[in-house]
């Protein structure tokens, strides 16, 4: 019995496969690459002089020269377009060498999955390029190169920030470690006041009186609790630990300025677009040039909103069987342009007067922190979009306009809160015009 399954199963796999074959040619003459860190495996489709297939299988490594001759075999069998798996950082040098010469396809590993029973480099490459043959690729985005470098510095940036926030994390930990209590006194343990705070602390010459004295601002109303909270017990290791946190954080500090000069000089020919995205509440200059570096300065890879909301990874899943819907959980998308809106939806939940921040406030209620952030940033992305695309002004729908668009769901809230406090409410309409 399981021969014959196995048979059956191979007998369909050679019929999908001849049915492939007749259908209709998209691309007469391509490729098809499997990449690897050390060498890639190149399949080459193109017709003959009788105009039959004809198929070539090389392999090269993955060094300049290698693939400059990858290039010149390529064009002797005038393959016209190439595909190729977004596998880690291995497809960008094979991207930016060929794009000039051919059309280069960037396809996502998941849409692509080869058959069963044939994962091996030179199958890869075959089926890679027989999809491409028939058009059966679906490309992701690449920008063109001026973008994706933008991109880098951007993502590099982020990566950076991170990085500081792991070290004034690890330096708050050794503070505790210490019974150094300057976090729960200073809500800002690395401005300039604790900063000079904590080289005292590390350098271990001044008493805690003295230390205290350092406060600047308002801070220094906070003397007397600074004096206990800088009464600790530190040890030779610990003042070490301190000494470097802060020379890292630094450190660290000075690339992101670096970085920050960098970006703004590469985004200096959309600053106009940058202020536009600027007037959208929460979003800062950073989170607008994460924009600019990820979806463009007009948007012109996506058709609509939504187009760029499921790229972005910030709309529900749509995963369903038997009409049974079975999870709504969001894509991963673009992680650094997800993670700043979410940020910005963070933001501007603070703000009193805005339609964004009445929005956050709106689905708190019902879905939660984390939930209320990631629908915001949805939000946030389509208001991004039609900035982008149209040219037009952000202009703020006010704090009452969810209430306003939908009042039966204002009553029911005030409803419900009453009903909370133990009363029983009727509502009459007030006669003529409503407010």
């Amino acid at each position: 019995m399981g021969m014959l399954t196995a048979l059956s199963t191979r007998a369909r796999i050679r019929a999908g496969v001849e049915e492939t074959k007749k259908m209709e040619v998209v691309y007469p003459a391509c490729a098809g690459l499997d990449l690897g860190k050390r060498f890639l495996v190149a399949c080459a489709l193109f017709p003959d002089e009788r105009g039959q297939r004809q198929k070539e299988i090389k392999t090269f490594d993955t060094d300049t020269e290698d693939l400059r001759r990858l290039g010149e075999w390529l064009q002797e069998r005038g393959v016209t377009a190439v595909a190729m798996e977004s596998t880690g950082p291995y497809w960008k040098p094979v991207f930016n060498l060929l794009e000039e010469r051919f059309e280069c396809i960037l396809v996502n590993p998941q849409h692509i999955k080869a058959l069963p029973g044939r994962k091996t480099d030179v199958k890869d490459s075959e089926w890679i390029a027989d999809l491409l043959r028939h058009g059966l690729l679906p490309r992701s985005f690449v920008p063109d190169r001026e973008q994706r470098e933008l991109r880098e510095l951007v993502r590099l940036r982020q990566k950076k920030m991170q990085l500081l926030a792991a070290e004034a994390n690890r330096l708050q930990k050794v503070l505790e470690g210490a019974n150094i209590k300057l976090g729960s006194v200073a809500s800002n343990v690395l401005g300039v006041s604790g900063r000079e705070m904590l080289r005292a602390l590390a350098e271990g010459e001044k008493t805690p009186d003295e230390m205290a004295a350092l406060a600047r601002g308002r801070l220094r109303e906070k003397i007397p609790q600074l004096r206990r909270a800088l009464d600790g017990v530190m040890a030779d290791h610990q003042r070490q630990m301190i000494l470097w946190a802060l020379d890292d954080i630094e450190h660290i500090e000075r690339r992101v300025q670096e970085l920050d000069k960098e970006i703004a000089e590469r985004t200096r020919p959309h600053e106009a677009v940058t202020e536009r995205l600027m007037t959208v509440p929460g979003i800062g200059r950073r989170v607008a040039e994460v924009i600019l570096a990820e979806v463009g300065p007009d948007a012109k890879a996506f058709d609509t909103p939504e187009q760029l909301a499921s790229w972005a990874g910030l709309c529900p899943g749509n995963k369903s069987s038997a009409g049974k819907r079975l999870s709504g959980r969001i894509r991963p998308g673009n992680q650094s342009l997800k993670s700043s809106l979410v940020q910005a939806s963070h933001a501007v939940s603070h703000s009193k007067n805005t339609y964004l921040g009445a929005q956050f406030r709106r689905f708190v209620r019902t879905k939660g922190v984390k939930r209320a952030a990631v629908a915001v940033a949805h939000t946030i992305l389509v208001i991004v979009w039609h900035l982008l695309t149209t040219g037009d002004v952000y202009n703020d729908l006010g704090v009452n306009y969810l209430e306003r668009a939908d009042s039966s769901w204002a009553e029911r809230q005030a409803v419900r809160r009453l009903e909370r406090l133990g009363y029983t409410v009727s509502l009459t309409p007030k006669a003529g015009p409503a407010a």
